[in-house]
């Protein structure tokens, strides 16, 4: 598999099952799915779409290998939310390019700012996002697994 493989695309609803086990499998291995998890995880359109965020797959063959979500916050600021990829396509530049293509899509909502809630453990997770410009900053949100926030103001 190349990059030139992996396919960004825009979620539909036959994406869910795969929104929902890529995501599961790397919180239920780190940590433990927390109520408002399920609620996303079980009702993207519903918790992220209609309220006009965005969700992103990379596809490999017509096989969701990867997801990220952008979850409107407000008219300008948008959460980057349920990032995963297959562990046996961890390492591969897969999560950078579904950064990149979300980031992107923020910008064409006229998004001013990117926030996002992660843990340090995650440490990959967190060199990607400093890489792309992400800041830590206070500690605030609903996640209790979260021990950083961090943002990427956008021009």
């Amino acid at each position: 598999m190349t990059l030139l493989d992996v396919k960004i695309v825009p979620y539909k609803p036959e994406y869910q099952p795969a929104f929902e086990s890529l995501n599961r499998a790397w919180i239920e291995k780190y940590f433990w799915i927390e109520p408002i998890d399920v609620e996303v995880l079980q009702h993207p359109e519903q918790k992220i779409l209609e309220a006009g965020g965005e969700i992103l797959l990379a596809v490999v063959e017509s096989q969701a290998v990867g997801v990220v979500a952008l979850k409107r916050v407000s008219e300008t600021i948008f959460e980057f939310t349920k990032m995963a990829v297959d562990e046996t396509h961890q390492g591969k530049k897969i999560g950078e390019r579904l950064a990149i293509a979300a980031i992107a899509q923020a910008r064409d909502k006229n998004a001013s700012k990117i926030i996002l809630y992660s843990n340090t453990k995650l440490e990959a997770a967190i060199k990607l996002y400093r890489k792309l410009g992400f800041v830590e900053v206070d500690l605030d949100g609903p996640y209790k697994r979260s021990d950083i926030k961090m943002e990427l103001t956008l021009s």
